[in-house]
């Protein structure tokens, strides 16, 4: 029933999004060719409760335009669009409903998995819920053993089909603190599908008020932080990839310069990390680093050792 109740929520409020203004005559009659309510009318006082439980659980208004035929909206739907944890929940759960009341889609909608959240994402998030130390094993790559040790799940983020946990060392912190070191608060970021175990404690924490998850990824093409500085990069996109590029950026920061017949210049400012590098790569020749030089340096570096192990 929970779960129900929750799918006629995420129903209400993206069939407002994507009509913006309907009567609850224009609601009701969706609402019965949906296929969600077994051919079942809405009624007018379960529409004004579920109205209520979205202003409690998304912090979503709907409010209502009595002035001009009494049309229906959601206010400010920018905080919706402007979530992208919101926007992805909302979007994601209205494909599943669409899924659940017509059988015959299911064979026709092709979901890319991410291993590594079927396993222990539901556990951190709890503790992250109820700001509960973890105490995990976990393996990096290149890592002869696993080893373990507690953490303070602070964020999840997932990146290229794989989800990771960003978390606060009490380790380092407090061994950092004792021995007066910068910074006093050592935050990692550990990856779902290289943990092998979680394990409950009883210890609590509470988040430090001076962490921003953007600032922390700020200038950040996936999970690789840095110190370095937020650089401008210039890449040129050629033939018809810019139109991939203005589709589906790079980087939130991606700005477009200028173009002729043959090219596309795209402006960014990053951290030029090892996820960066990889991403430009993953083009192959379609983009080409203009400035800086270094960076520039750096992909001809690459470049010219992959064309090492094809000239064997």
């Amino acid at each position: 029933m929970a779960a129900n109740l929750f799918g006629r929520y995420v129903w209400l409020m993206d069939i407002l999004l994507r009509y913006k203004r309907l009567t609850f005559e224009e609601i009701d009659k969706l609402w019965q060719e949906s296929g969600l309510s077994y051919g079942e009318e809405l009624p007018l006082k379960t529409f004004h409760n579920h109205k209520k439980a979205i202003k409690d659980i998304f912090d979503v208004y709907i409010d209502c335009d009595r002035k001009n035929g009494y049309y229906y909206y959601i206010d400010e739907p920018e905080r919706i669009e402007g979530n992208n944890l919101r926007s992805w929940l909302i979007s994601s759960y209205a494909t599943l409903n669409q899924i659940q009341a017509d059988n015959k889609l299911e064979d026709r909608i092709i979901f890319e998995e991410i291993p590594s959240g079927q396993t222990w994402l539901t556990r951190i998030a709890e503790a992250m819920r109820n700001n509960r130390v973890l105490n995990i094993t976990h393996q990096g790559f290149g890592k002869p053993e696993p080893s373990t040790f507690d953490i303070e799940p602070y964020c999840l983020k997932v990146v290229r089909r794989r989800w990771y946990v960003v978390a606060r060392s009490p380790y380092y912190s407090e061994k950092n603190k004792g021995k007066g070191r910068k910074p006093s608060d050592v935050y990692r970021v550990y990856a779902l599908d290289r943990i092998s175990d979680i394990r409950d404690t009883d210890k609590t924490f509470k988040m430090k008020k001076n962490f921003d998850v953007n600032r922390y990824f700020e200038g950040c093409c996936g999970v690789i932080t840095s110190g370095e500085s937020i650089q401008q990069i210039v890449l040129r996109a050629y033939g018809g990839f810019a139109d991939y590029l203005r589709t589906l950026p790079l980087h939130e920061s991606q700005r477009e310069m200028e173009s002729d017949d043959e090219s596309v210049l795209f402006e960014y400012h990053l951290k030029p990390t090892f996820d960066f590098y990889q991403l430009v790569l993953a083009q192959g020749d379609q983009l080409e680093v203009l400035k800086p030089e270094s960076v520039r340096k750096e992909m001809r570096r690459l470049a010219q050792k992959m064309l090492q192990y094809y000239d064997k």
